[in-house]
């Protein structure tokens, strides 16, 4: 089962080191990727904190890789960083806000990386098999389908879908038609955030985290995206629905134990 874990953003060395010494066990159960972003490129006010930068944030990134052997994945908001990141990361991620978004896509595409295509939250779900075809053609291959899309390192993430507003749903259903065209990810955190908000800040209900991951365990996914911090309401950025290690513990053994109830069924 493939396993994306980390913070939101990195705020400093010494914050992504404490967190990634925290996941460190899971790094030895499952396909492990280290999750952090260098830029917060769509806050919802100008005055929130985005990032070190890409320079710096890869600097720490490359040193967490070093000192753990974690296969890293972080965000990608305009085809001039695909390049730089694609240098120290494993996975470009393409940001739900830009799932369309050719250029970057095909620049993505254009790397030796697994590309993971986050669904917009405006999205219809078998729409998706468009964004998927972008990233195949590139790589030289016509026809989507999920084994294509395994073999040539593309991945879907499902993180919800605009309900009316300042809130969000999981259909469940969007798991099953999207993994008709690509291994797909469900991003428990982010399908809890409740966008928008008081004083330029999106919300969130990380208390419903475990029922969402219990859920699309249930229905069948190809890993999981948990954000996670020491402290979520000291968090820079997405805090509301971040989760902490102990929380995406004991959300992993539930998830175990229905992974290995389908098996023996």
């Amino acid at each position: 089962m493939i396993l994306i874990a980390g913070p939101c953003v990195i705020e400093s060395k010494e914050q992504i080191f404490k967190i990634a010494k925290y996941l460190k066990p899971y790094s030895e159960t499952y396909e492990f990727y280290f999750k952090a972003s260098f830029d917060k490129a769509n806050r919802t006010s100008l005055e929130s904190y985005r990032g070190p930068g890409i320079d710096k944030g890869l600097e720490i990134l490359k040193e967490v890789k070093e000192k753990f052997g974690y296969k890293l994945l972080t965000d990608v908001h305009e085809t001039w960083q695909v390049k730089k990141a694609a240098e120290v990361v494993d996975v470009l991620q393409i940001p739900a806000f830009l799932c369309r978004q050719t250029d970057l896509l095909v620049e993505a595409a254009k790397t030796d990386k697994i590309v993971n295509i986050k669904k917009g939250q405006f999205m219809n779900p078998e729409d998706m098999k468009y964004s998927v075809l972008k990233v195949l053609k590139t790589r030289g291959c016509s026809e989507v389908n999920y084994e294509n899309a395994k073999k040539h390192g593309v991945w879907l993430t499902e993180r919800g879908t605009t309900f009316g507003y300042g809130n969000l749903v999981v259909d469940m259903r969007s798991l099953v038609i999207m993994r008709k065209f690509a291994p797909v990810i469900f991003d428990a955190t982010h399908s809890v955030q409740m966008p928008g908000g008081a004083g330029g800040k999106s919300g969130g209900k990380r208390e419903f985290v475990p029922y969402l991951s219990k859920a699309a365990a249930a229905v069948g996914v190809d890993g999981f995206f948990f954000e996670t911090h020491y402290n979520p309401n000291e968090a820079l950025s997405d805090g509301p629905n971040m989760i902490t290690p102990d929380i995406m513990e004991n959300t992993l053994k539930e998830i175990e134990c229905i992974n290995k109830c389908k098996k023996e069924n």
